[in-house]
């Protein structure tokens, strides 16, 4: 509980007349009052302190210096402590049950209601059977009654249901053959046929060619060129990596770009906004120093070409250095070098199929194909593309451990890969 009111300052003593100076300073404030004393008794707010006395006049100065005294001034009175406050009033208590009310007065009575009128008469029944009016009424029985006329014959009924099929009866016997006529004269010669077009009979096959340069190649004799494009190896997303074969039509794309595909999920479809690649066959350029930007890039980017075919191709592998002959009815398209596989970062890419043309490049290079990042638009030869030939080996060789050793000389890597031949069957 808080304390009661504080006691209110003494008055402060009237001061002594002095000579007549030079006024003085005023007193200095009193301090203020004293907190009150703590009490257990329930207060309410208590008055304010009385103001302090003024204090003292200061006695007078000599003229033109002033007194060494000040007066002094009273204290100020100890402000009064605010009372808590007051409790919430009880709720008042329920009051009483009012008196019951005094009965209403009876009305007067209510006027006769007006005579309802008389409904219609019934209609009389059918007439009954005598028997039964016999006896509702025990009366007697009558004598019976005299016999109708005949009635007239009925209508004629409806048709039945169709009968059941009977057994189908035996073919009749085969009636002898006719007289052969007399042969006709023949007649006029037919108009010659349109000239024959073999590719009709065998057409359906597809052979796509890679340059290695920027030169687009050419399609051989006797097919047709379906279009033109750039060499497409593979493309990673998601680091995941969806190989080209390099002898089939996907590896030839019309337009290039770093980044030729965009990725959708529930969402929306997102373009070029993760670090997403793609990898294309290069040319034989030199490899730069540093990543290749905009217009620079198209001159390390292959060409290619896809043709339609009379007849099937495929790719024979002499696993030596000497270029394999193609077997008989068949002519070569191209020779070349067997290439394998390749990978990337994170070891992403893939193989060919060595029954496909896309496994003999015309060129043999360790870096055979570019990567580019298709956020950054840029294209680079990165140290950890590797790419992987089939290799030369004697039939002395086989079955034998292999020593390894490293080849760096260029001439030698190519001497030491595999040589192919790009087939086609001649009808």
């Amino acid at each position: 509980y808080p304390g009661p009111p504080g006691v209110p300052g003494p008055a402060g003593a009237r001061g002594i007349h002095g000579p007549q100076g030079d006024p003085g300073k005023d007193g200095l404030q009193g301090p203020p009052g004293l907190p009150g004393i703590p009490s257990n008794v329930n207060v309410t707010k208590g008055p304010s302190g009385f103001p302090g006395l003024r204090g003292l006049y200061g006695p007078s100065g000599s003229p033109g210096k002033t007194s060494i005294l000040n007066c002094l001034k009273g204290n100020r009175g100890f402000p009064g402590v605010s009372g808590p406050k007051g409790f919430n009033g009880w709720p008042g208590l329920k009051g009483f049950p009012g008196a019951p009310g005094i009965g209403g007065i009876s009305g007067p009575p209510g006027y006769p209601g007006i005579k309802g009128f008389l409904g219609p008469r019934g209609y009389y029944g059918p007439v009954g059977d005598p028997v039964y009016i016999q006896i509702f009424l025990h009366c007697p029985p009558g004598p019976p009654g005299a016999p109708g006329p005949t009635g007239s014959p009925g209508l004629p009924g409806e048709p039945g249901p169709k009968g059941k099929s009977g057994q189908v009866g035996h073919p009749g016997d085969v009636g002898e053959a006719g007289f052969i006529g007399p042969q006709g004269s023949p007649g006029p010669p037919g108009d010659p046929g349109d000239p024959g077009h073999r590719r009709s009979l065998w057409s359906g096959f597809l052979l796509v060619i890679h340059s290695q340069s920027v030169q687009v190649p050419t399609c051989p004799g006797g097919s047709s060129q379906l279009w033109v494009g750039y060499s497409l190896v593979y493309l990673e997303g998601q680091e995941k990596a969806h190989i080209q074969d390099l002898g089939q039509p996907g590896s030839c794309i019309p337009v290039f770009s770093t980044m030729p595909f965009s990725y959708c999920n529930t969402a929306a479809c997102h373009y070029s906004s993760r670090n997403d690649k793609s990898c294309w066959l290069s040319t034989t350029a030199p490899i730069p120093m540093m990543p290749l930007l905009g217009s620079e890039i198209n001159f390390h980017i292959s060409r290619c070409v896809v043709c339609e075919m009379n007849s099937p191709v495929t790719a024979f592998h002499s696993q030596d250095y000497t270029i394999p002959a193609c077997p008989p009815g068949w002519r070569s398209l191209w020779t070349g070098y067997s290439f394998l596989l390749q990978t990337g970062a994170g070891n992403h890419g893939g193989g060919q199929s060595l029954t496909s043309s896309g496994s003999c490049l015309k060129d043999f290079r360790t870096h055979p194909f570019i990567e580019c990042q298709g956020a950054r638009g840029s294209c680079h030869y990165f140290s950890n593309l590797h790419s992987y030939w089939l290799t030369t080996i004697s039939e002395k060789d086989q079955f034998i451990a292999k020593r390894p050793h490293t080849i760096k000389a260029a001439e030698q890597q190519r001497r030491k890969t595999s040589q192919c031949n790009v087939c086609l069957r001649d009808f």
